[in-house]
């Protein structure tokens, strides 16, 4: 199988999206309870971004849809979570 930079950059993009669930697990084994910290819907986002360009480039409706609506959510939560943040820096939480 010849390493193509669309192969290479399809397996960074779900090793990105891989990594989101490992920084969860440590986060939540060294708290003793389940957490999602922030760096978990960053790794998603960005994860979601390059399997969407890839998913794009092998023209698979499924997975773009997929990917696509991932990304919504993901974007979403790091408003809530940002929003939640500056309204406490400012006294308003």
């Amino acid at each position: 199988m010849q390493l193509s930079f669309w192969l290479v950059f399809g397996l960074a993009a779900q090793g990105c999206f891989f990594l989101r669930f490992f920084i969860q697990w440590i986060a939540s084994e060294k708290r003793g309870r389940s957490v999602i910290p922030i760096h978990f819907w960053y790794l998603s986002l960005l994860g979601g971004l390059g399997l969407l360009i890839y998913s794009i480039h092998i023209r698979d409706i499924v997975f773009i849809t997929g990917q696509g609506l991932g990304i919504l959510i993901y974007t979403r939560n790091l408003i809530l979570i940002h929003g939640e943040k500056n309204a406490k820096k400012h006294g308003l939480g």
